[in-house]
């Protein structure tokens, strides 16, 4: 069954907002370590400073724990990569932001926090927001108040610093067919995008928190992903933001096989993972598992959260291991920093960190990371990747599956040729 059909038997790739910060989007194994992860209490780097604009954000020198991508040997199996990534994120009364951080920490994780650009205005200033097809200061999931804004800047300035990526996810969040971004054109894409970068870049001034430490990074530079709202409009989407320099985009749904590029971008979309008790699959995201179990009712029947969030975990495992002990297809996770029925999906999420992000040979990463070492492989290698389906492994092991001469490393990749004097 394809992709598309599973999706119409079971799962809603719908509109729905959260109030506060939350938008919306629609056999035994071993349990050594693995990969070092970002170091507790990182720190801005202290040779670098050099505001941009008014402050809001500052160049401080390259990314801390940002590892540098290693291209397979001949015959080498692949990482087992895992993005978990969080839509709308910002920080309020929940601080769920913070919570995840610390999650990330101790499971030697990082992840991507699409940041939506409204979270970084204040309301009072919401007229500066002109959205594509709507009157300006509209916004179907609100604004910020200075409070907000400073716990979310808090928390943005500390994730980057400790490794993690800060990505987009826009701002205002307006779905469906009446002037939802599914119906955007290129253009009206472009402005969007400007203009939740340029909230990003100017939150001192729209603030009046002048004193504030910047955010340590430049977000012309530091942005090069998204997802879209309720997963529509990606197609004009990824032909703005090719144009404008990005590298993915995780706005479609796909099975769980290696991803290839579309646009130019690297298309690494949410995918369909075992939905214990039915006969379809489900897409991995907190939304769709909670629409499936409760409906758009946010909070349903309370006797149930605890087995609405083992499905949801459970179901996230089993499409791990499947890739895990298959392909080793990366697993693209996408959720909300929200509270539906109870929390549960919070709890099923910080379960499967700590079940997974510790395995051997498992790398809970950014998008930027993921993208990082996609770009570094050899295309020939990751074309042959292409040819496993879902949870198919080698028949002839890795070994024999990715042996043979392997193409030149492009510049600044390890096992790259010597550059001529």
């Amino acid at each position: 069954m394809t992709a598309t059909q599973r999706i119409a038997v079971g799962v809603v790739v719908a509109a729905a907002c959260a109030s506060s910060l939350a938008g919306c989007a629609t056999g035994p194994h071993s349990s050594k370590k693995g990969v070092s992860g970002p170091r507790k209490g990182a720190r801005a780097p202290q040779s670098v400073l050099r505001l941009i604009g008014d402050g809001s954000t500052a160049y401080t020198g390259s990314q801390p724990h940002l590892p540098r991508p290693e291209r397979l040997k001949p015959g080498q199996k692949p990482p087992q990569f895992v993005v978990f990534s969080w839509d709308g994120a910002g920080e309020d009364s929940q601080k769920l932001f913070s919570h995840f951080r610390k999650v990330s920490r101790e499971n030697r994780a990082t992840m991507t926090y699409f940041l939506s650009g409204v979270y970084m205005l204040p309301e009072e200033k919401r007229e500066q927001y002109k959205p594509p097809q709507h009157s300006p200061g509209s916004s179907d999931i609100g604004f910020n108040d200075e409070k907000g804004i400073a716990n979310t800047v808090k928390q943005a300035r500390l994730a980057w610093l400790e490794g993690n990526e800060i990505g987009t996810h826009f701002n205002g969040h307006f779905c469906g067919p009446d002037g939802g971004v599914g119906t955007w054109s290129v253009d009206e894409w472009k402005s969007e995008i400007a203009q939740a970068k340029q909230f990003v870049k100017s939150w001192k001034t729209n603030t009046g928190m002048k004193k504030s430490a910047p955010l340590p990074f430049d977000y012309d530079k530091e942005l090069i992903g998204a997802r879209t709202p309720c997963l529509e409009g990606q197609q004009n989407f990824m032909k703005a933001a090719s144009q404008l320099g990005f590298r993915y985009d995780s706005s479609g749904v796909n099975e769980q096989v290696w991803p290839k590029k579309k646009e130019g971008l690297w298309d690494l979309s949410m995918q369909l993972v075992p939905f214990p008790g039915h006969t379809f699959e489900q897409l991995t995201m907190d939304y769709n598992f909670m629409v499936n179990q409760s409906g758009t009712e946010t909070q349903g029947d309370p006797d149930k959260f605890d087995y609405w969030g083992d499905q949801m975990r459970d179901g996230l495992v089993k499409g791990f291991y499947r890739a895990y002990d298959g392909n080793r297809a990366p697993l693209i996770i996408g959720n909300h920093f929200e509270s539906w029925n109870g929390g549960t999906y919070m709890r099923a999420v910080e379960d499967t960190v700590k079940e997974v992000c510790n395995k051997p040979d498992v790398r809970c990463v950014s998008f930027h990371q993921l993208a990082d070492w996609l770009d570094a492989q050899d295309p020939k290698v990751l074309e042959k990747l292409r040819t496993l389906q879902v949870g198919e492994a080698p028949r002839q092991g890795w070994a024999s599956f990715l042996s043979g001469s392997p193409a030149p490393a492009p510049k600044g990749v390890p096992g790259a040729p010597a550059v001529e004097q």
